[in-house]
């Protein structure tokens, strides 16, 4: 910070503009991710009076046997989960990129549909399909749901998606004339998948693999309605401090979580980079060529996944408008009328939900594309763009339910006890947000920083740095530059981060469960309030809703994007 100011000094009028946005983008993300994180590791080494106790609260967690099963039944549900949803998603991604199957869109479109869902929308249609009255269960196939198998079940759904967009990109990085070579030598269709294919999209497969233990690992709507007794560490931490106000045994179960994201993360960026380096290189596409046998294969695949994707998403919505399931089937649409469930708070938490997503959307994409311009569009402040970078990509590691629980360590306290410094004691300047809906806004900010950073950063790497060049040549200021020509050249990725905010905000769970207050409630906590009170119709018609609106935005999106492209 010292070298920026310095630089600032000596520096043009646009120098000090460029020194200050750097600044406040390393300003920004300090206060509200290093500081709430550094609060939660504080935390875990002291007792509830404030006392410095070194390990001796994780002795005492990993003292407790139901505690350490929590770690071993979430390991349990994260390696199931993500076998089961990579295989699936990579023979899913590999039908629709190197076979003849028809409605590729369609296949595609539906395949993303859990994103745009709540987690604890495919635990209400578990429910509804394998529970003790469900529709399946009746017709003779019954599984024992509550507990791991239907966590794993909803999961493997929720981490598919994901999966599937990782693999997609890999796949589509193959070199057409590795295949062609192969053809001529007569190396067989098996023999070239394992010796071609799968070396090719490692590095996408590995990303994936630990995207979707990430994912699993940290989850908590699915465990929250189908987990029974079977207690996994997401749902371990809202116990530790909703529960039994415990915020430092909380705090230890949070570093716990945190462990497996960072080792996802660091290889994930390693891979990444790979995979970078494999794409750049001159290759030719890959040319699909007919095979009857394998398309009709690859096509009943991609039917049968998208049928049984659209089954649970069909028995959602037939959840929400029936009366009583088994008992009254009558059509109604009453679920629907928010202002009449959750203690008539129905209504005020979906209008939250929206406001909170809107905000979050547009100052997230704000702050993050000034941020990556900062970074990317500038060759001075060499060390301070290292450090807002470095602070850019690390909420990436950083799981939903971390944020939320070093948030409410962070934010709650009236005043801060500094360390090493008996006794003294520092007044907290933004405890005055917490309670209200700003503390989640900020909460969804940080939690989705990196992904719309990165897409910022990848469309400022696309464009010509001519044009930088010409502007500074001609004595044009850089804002106008970025007003007149970056952002209209951007706005495609600008439209996809803010839809990114949006929808992710919209859904959210692990983290705003923290910091919801009755007096603000939110659409996604309302969920499982009314999912775990058996209010199952109307938290199905919640979710629905919150599906239905981030569905609308998406298209809207598509077609936006759509319509410039003819342009």
């Amino acid at each position: 910070m010292e070298r920026i100011k310095a630089k600032i000094r000596g520096g043009t009028k646009e120098d000090i503009v460029r020194g200050i946005l750097i600044c406040c983008v390393v300003l920004f993300l300090v206060l509200f991710l290093v500081f709430p994180l550094c609060t939660l590791f504080m935390k875990a080494f002291q007792n509830k009076d404030g006392a410095f106790v070194g390990l001796d609260q994780f002795i005492k967690y990993f003292q407790s046997k139901s505690m350490v099963y929590s770690i071993s039944h979430t390991f349990f549900i994260a390696i199931v989960s993500t076998i089961i949803s990579v295989t699936l998603a990579f023979f899913y991604s590999y039908a629709l990129s190197r076979k003849n199957v028809p409605w590729k869109g369609f296949f595609r479109y539906i395949g993303m549909i859990p994103i745009f869902a709540p987690t604890m929308l495919l635990g209400i249609a578990l429910i509804y399909l394998f529970g003790n009255k469900g529709i399946l269960t009746g017709l003779g196939l019954q599984i024992p749901l509550y507990g791991k198998v239907g966590i794993i079940i909803a999961e493997s759904i929720y981490c598919f998606p994901v999966a599937t967009t990782i693999l997609m990109v890999a796949f589509s990085a193959a070199d057409n004339r590795l295949y062609e070579a192969a053809d001529t030598m007569g190396t067989s269709a098996i023999r070239k998948m394992f010796t071609i294919t799968i070396p090719n999209v490692k590095y996408g497969l590995i990303s994936a693999i630990f995207v979707a233990f990430t994912y699993s690992f940290t989850d908590f709507g699915a465990p929250s309605v189908v987990g029974g007794n079977y207690n996994v560490l997401a749902t371990d931490v809202y116990k530790q401090v909703v529960g039994q106000q415990n915020f430092n045994m909380g705090a230890v179960v949070g570093i716990i979580l945190l462990f497996p994201a960072v080792l996802s993360f660091a290889v994930d960026r390693i891979t990444s980079q790979k995979q970078s380096a494999a794409i750049s290189a001159k290759s030719v596409p890959y040319q699909i060529k007919p095979h009857r046998t394998s398309d009709t294969a690859a096509t009943l695949f991609c039917l049968l996944v998208t049928v049984a994707m659209m089954l649970f998403f069909a028995v959602a919505l037939f959840a929400s408008v029936i009366k009583l399931w088994p008992y009254n089937l009558t059509f109604t649409l009453s679920n629907y009328d928010l202002s009449k469930v959750s203690s008539g708070n129905g209504f005020t938490a979906f209008k939250n939900s929206i406001l909170i997503s809107l905000i979050s959307a547009f100052l997230g994409t704000c702050i993050t594309f000034i941020g990556a311009y900062v970074i990317e569009k500038n060759q001075k402040f060499k060390t301070g763009r290292r450090a807002a970078y470095l602070l850019s990509i690390t909420p990436l590691a950083i799981p939903g339910t971390v944020v939320g629980l070093s948030f409410i360590m962070f934010f709650n306290a009236p005043y801060f006890q500094i360390p090493f410094l008996d006794g003294y004691m520092l007044q907290n300047p933004f405890h005055g947000i917490y309670g209200t809906i700003w503390i989640i806004v900020l909460a969804n900010m940080i939690h989705f920083y990196s992904v719309p950073f990165s897409t910022a950063t990848t469309a400022l790497k696309g464009l010509d740095k001519e044009f930088e060049t010409v502007s500074e040549s001609l004595a044009v200021p850089f804002y106008k530059t970025l007003g007149r020509v970056t952002l209209p050249l951007c706005m495609p990725a600008i439209c996809e981060m803010w839809v990114y905010f949006f929808v992710n905000s919209l859904v959210t769970v692990s983290a705003v469960v923290f910091l919801f207050s009755p007096a603000a409630p939110i659409a996604s906590v309302v969920i499982v309030s009314m999912e775990g009170a058996g209010q199952t119709a109307p938290a199905a018609a919640m979710c629905m809703l919150l599906l239905f609106i981030n569905l609308i935005v998406r298209l809207l999106y598509e077609n936006l994007k759509k319509y410039r492209g003819r342009k």
